[in-house]
């Protein structure tokens, strides 16, 4: 029981670390050459080493629980996001009464209340509004993000900062992910093993209906709700941009698709299910969200105190027909855009126009880039924004590639979302 005594709470710190420092005051058989066993490296656990957290949702909420009773006292924390009632089944550090608050404040509160000495500093925004500078001061940086754009924006930012000729500029990032029964965890050295971009086709898909489907013939839930979303709202709404975490525009997405659903005799259409097809949320399960948490944990310790080998560099959870796991490594990829130095080798129709190319770089699972901007050396292509340049790049849309980029060309590709460049070379057969 904590008091407040100081030496009661000496004591029970240390009796809390007790199993920890098991690990800490001896080398062991796998131990890194480097590992300074004892007080040394201690200190530097318990009061240098500085380790931000993305997100605070269900795998970050493990996350963060088991990052103080392993002994990190100085974490911070990000989430733009506030606490639903639906959180609350599985997101352990929130409770009914901090409905509506703040993510990331509530999960640090929780922390530093039951485990006295550890300091959790809470942000709470997006991982965008922070420039290199605030990454700069973290020994290591953990992921448990529901949202593979964030992922791809935090993977190239970090990869952007490495300079060769300053060691403490590698920060190694360590992503979590679950999906249902299925899970994986990853140790990313940036610009040393691969990134998360050189792995984007090993992602799922996202599903898509097609849109005579859902405006002619619906056949499942998802089909009426897809329609209240993509063609109802913006018939309804022309000028208003939809938000999905806002539970009134959720509510109204809700109640157009069980109409619609009621006028064609389909069943089960819900509120959580509205919510998870226009998020594209899967549903999270506790036991997964605790076993991929502690794996990133598990490397997170490793890597900071350097009393094993850590992953390398990717370990996957499969709990749908029984458990199984196994690691692999990952190789990089020379022409990942982020970390990787070659273009990207792209063979086309020579009738293709601008505009069919543009649909073919949002499909491709490789690369799955969102309303990309094209440009050569030497001309604008098409251009997504400000309006004035889209207006004026526009009637290239119609053209054919052939007609602005020559054979071996190379095409770049940027996009508003993502902090880096893709580089193609333009081939025609």
């Amino acid at each position: 029981m904590m008091t407040l005594n100081g030496t009661a709470q000496t004591a029970d710190w240390e009796s809390r670390y007790y199993h920890v420092d098991q690990i800490l005051d001896r080398p062991g058989p796998r131990t890194d050459p480097s590992f300074s066993a004892g007080e040394d490296v201690k200190t530097f656990l318990r009061s240098q080493c500085k380790i931000l957290v993305i997100g605070a949702g269900g795998l970050g909420c493990e996350i963060l629980a088991n990052l103080a009773l392993s002994g990190f006292k100085d974490i911070h924390v990000i989430d733009m996001d506030t606490i639903d009632i639906s959180n609350l089944n599985r997101q352990f550090l929130f409770r009914p009464k901090d409905v509506g608050k703040p993510k990331a404040t509530v999960a640090a509160e929780f922390i530093m209340n039951r485990v006295p000495g550890v300091v959790v500093t809470p942000y709470h925004g997006k991982i965008q509004d922070k420039g290199e500078d605030y990454y700069m001061e973290f020994n290591l940086v953990i992921c448990g993000l529901d949202s593979v754009e964030a992922r791809r924006w935090i993977n190239a930012t970090l990869v952007n900062m490495v300079d060769p000729d300053v060691p403490e500029s590698l920060k190694p990032l360590i992503d979590g992910g679950t999906e249902g029964f299925k899970g994986q965890a990853r140790v990313i050295l940036p610009t040393v093993s691969s990134c998360y971009e050189c792995s984007l086709d090993m992602l799922n898909k996202p599903t898509a209906f097609p849109i005579c489907t859902i405006a002619n013939t619906p056949r499942l839930p998802e089909h009426c709700i897809e329609w209240a979303s993509v063609l109802e709202w913006p018939r309804v709404f022309p000028n208003k941009k939809m938000d999905t975490d806002d539970p009134e525009h959720i509510d109204w997405l809700f109640k157009k698709a069980s109409h619609r659903a009621q006028e064609f005799k389909i069943e089960g259409v819900t509120w959580s299910l509205t919510q998870g097809v226009v998020k594209n949320i899967i549903p999270a399960i506790a036991s997964t969200n605790a076993i991929i948490a502690a794996s990133c944990c598990n490397e997170a310790f490793k890597i900071a105190t350097s009393s094993a080998a850590f992953l390398n560099n990717y370990f996957m959870l499969i709990g749908t027909d029984g458990v199984y796991s196994f690691t692999f490594e990952h190789e990089k990829k020379p022409d990942c855009p982020v970390c990787g130095g070659e273009s990207l080798e792209l063979s086309i129709r020579p009738e293709l126009t601008v505009e069919q190319l543009i649909d073919m770089l949002t499909e491709r699972q490789n690369i799955q880039i969102k309303k990309p901007s094209l440009s050569t050396p030497t001309t604008q292509i098409y251009f997504q924004a400000p309006p004035q340049l889209e207006a004026a790049t526009r009637p290239n849309l119609e053209r054919k590639v052939s007609e602005l980029v020559p054979n071996g060309g190379e095409v770049t590709v940027t996009a508003s979302t993502l902090p880096f460049s893709l580089s193609l070379r333009i081939s025609y057969t």
